[in-house]
């Protein structure tokens, strides 16, 4: 379980993040969408430890990403591609990700079987292409065979068929019994890919609900996604559609 509350970070003057709540339940892919800035990959940074909030909190099982014990066994993250020292190749890499975790070396192995990579483990990651980087991020990720995973961008420089082993990827996971949270700027992606949806506009909320509830009325959830954002810069709230009179309700689902 990933459980955000009131999370705000400012740069400056700038508000990255507002008073942002929502919970990520284990069981189903979470989608997370939102325009270009407007605070997904801030977010997902707090939730890993790796940007200290101004405000609120964000808790993995509970505590704080710095409060646990076993990272990598707990929670695994594809935030960016190249994290990876360029002259060591993707067996390497790992290898020294599991001697710090205190991962068996066995999962090295295990893991680049899983991402395709087993036949390339031992070149320069380096040399990797963009898809290539992120099968080797998504090991990582998958290392500690944890329970909570944060995928940012997953499908980035993928191919179709690429795309469509993430898609198949994030819903294993999920039918596994794991916290699974995808931000993806691929709405038509996201379609057949998530159950529930987190989406946000500015760092505020604007809906938390599923798939099937934004979609009601018979539309495309590309539709339903533009039409919900349109307003963000002067909406705020939890709506899966902007109010447009005094007498409109929240619609909100879990």
């Amino acid at each position: 379980m990933i459980s955000v509350h009131r999370l705000t970070k400012r740069y400056g003057r700038a508000v990255a993040v507002e008073e942002l709540s929502f919970d990520v339940a284990p069981g189903a892919v979470t989608g997370f969408l939102g325009p270009n800035g407007s605070g997904k990959s801030t977010t997902m940074r707090m939730i890993m430890g790796l940007d200290a909030p101004d405000a609120g909190q964000a808790l993995i099982g509970g505590r704080p990403y710095a409060e646990l014990t076993w990272p990598l066994r707990e929670v695994g993250a594809l935030l960016e591609a190249r994290t990876y020292h360029p002259g060591r190749s993707a067996h390497q890499h790992l290898s020294a990700l599991a001697a710090g975790g205190g991962i068996p070396r066995a999962r090295v192995g295990e893991v680049l079987e899983t991402v395709g990579l087993s036949e390339v483990a031992h070149r320069r990651a380096g040399t990797f292409s963009l898809g290539m980087s992120q099968r080797l991020g998504i090991a990582g990720a998958l290392l500690g065979d944890p329970g909570v995973l944060l995928f940012d961008e997953p499908v980035n420089g993928l191919d179709p068929e690429g795309v469509r082993w993430i898609r198949d990827l994030m819903k294993s996971l999920a039918a596994e019994g794991r916290t699974v949270l995808v931000s993806s700027h691929l709405i038509s992606e996201m379609a057949l890919t998530a159950e529930h949806l987190v989406v946000i506009g500015q760092g505020r909320l604007l809906a938390d609900t599923t798939v099937a509830e934004l979609t009601a009325d018979g539309g495309s959830l590309e539709e339903a996604f533009f039409r919900l954002t349109s307003g963000s810069a002067a909406y705020r709230g939890t709506n899966v559609t902007p109010p447009t009179s005094a007498s409109s309700s929240p619609r909100r689902t879990r």
